[in-house]
């Protein structure tokens, strides 16, 4: 086995997973120089100290932290330091090997090697992989303006919470955009948080951002028709994603992929006042991405199956004839990112593969 496969194996075992591919093994060999692959096979998620890897991978500490400083540049690897000594680990294939490389913008010929290698990747396992089984990784917010005063009954639904708990936010390039370019929604629309938004700061991938600029990038992305989707857990966002279903890997889950588990909707429902609604369309022709309402006899009804619950029909509807309501059968939402990856984990059946790879 390769020192590529040895990596590739590494990556699978995170709750993202990594697939084999003929396209990853080449989108690897694009980002990893040789010498860097022979480094990265004796890391893991965690971050290490240079010592360590270098230890492990048979190199002087000076030259070791070299080569790790150079990956750490590229973003394909991370750093953070503590208490004066940095760190460095792996990042997983989503959200990390994918999106990072993107984030300040592409327009390179490798840029666009790896887009179309990457999207590639996409049909041929990743975005299978990424999707839950059952329980996926990542959830729809609804837009809050879409929510009624009397309605805000869950705290982890409402996208401000989110913003105002942030101690640091990042503004990025939606990496999907760039990479699919499918269509012309606003790209500057990737909000990052905590140490990861740091690190993409510190790397020049991203900008660091006041709540008030983070507010104007989600009005910004309401505006255009763009979906909130974050990490699936109830306790702090570590991202939040203005998705198209054209170019973004969330939402493309289902809307391209037919992976019934690729999100999961939020705790809400659309529902129509019949007696309100013109049967304008608006909701339908522009803002539903799901093929979630139609109109019937001049009224918009909706397909309660194919409704995600964002909240973008609410906010644009002409007449508010439209309402988020609570679901019946509430999606449960893990309580913590690690209670959420240890779910995945057990579900895809690869919780001691995981564990093994975070002991070496």
């Amino acid at each position: 086995m390769n020192n590529y496969d040895r990596l590739r194996e590494i990556l699978d075992s995170h709750p993202s997973g990594a697939p084999k591919s003929r396209a990853f093994d080449e989108i690897l060999r694009i980002l990893f120089t040789p010498e860097e692959v022979k480094i990265a096979v004796h890391m893991n998620f965690a971050a290490k100290g240079v010592e360590k890897i270098a230890q492990a991978a048979g190199l002087l500490p000076e030259e070791a932290e070299k080569k790790l400083e150079a990956m750490a540049d590229k973003v394909i690897i991370f750093c953070r330091e503590k208490d004066g000594k940095k760190g460095y680990g792996l990042v997983p294939s989503i959200p990390g090997l994918y999106e990072f490389p993107f984030m300040r913008g592409g327009g390179t010929p490798a840029h666009e090697k790896l887009g179309r290698l990457w999207e590639e990747y996409h049909k041929d396992g990743m975005g299978a992989s990424f999707a839950g089984n059952p329980t996926p990784l990542a959830r729809v917010i609804p837009v809050e303006d879409s929510l009624a005063v009397e309605t805000k009954a869950h705290p982890y639904e409402e996208v401000s919470r989110f913003i105002e708990e942030a101690g640091y936010i990042a503004l990025a390039e939606c990496a999907c955009r760039v990479s699919v370019g499918a269509c012309d929604a606003p790209r500057d629309a990737c909000l990052i948080f905590g140490r990861t938004s740091e690190f993409l700061v510190d790397r020049g991938y991203a900008r660091k951002i006041s709540k008030e600029e983070a507010y104007e990038v989600l009005r910004r992305s309401e505006e255009a028709g763009l979906i909130h989707t974050s990490n699936n857990s109830a306790d702090k966002a570590s991202f939040i994603c203005n998705c198209c279903p054209c170019c973004c890997t969330i939402l493309r889950g289902r809307t391209q992929l037919d992976l019934p588990h690729a999100f999961v909707t939020s705790s809400y429902i659309a529902q129509i006042k019949e007696d309100e609604c013109t049967g304008c369309g608006i909701c339908a022709d522009q803002r539903c991405h799901m093929g979630a309402i139609e109109i019937k006899d001049d009224i918009a009804v909706i397909v309660d199956e194919e409704c995600i619950g964002c909240g973008l029909c609410v906010s644009a509807c002409p007449a508010d004839a439209i309402s988020l309501i609570e679901r019946v059968d509430k999606p449960e939402i893990p309580s913590t990112g690690n209670e959420l990856g240890i779910k995945v984990l057990t579900e895809k059946g690869k919780l001691e593969r995981f564990l093994d790879t975070m002991k070496s």
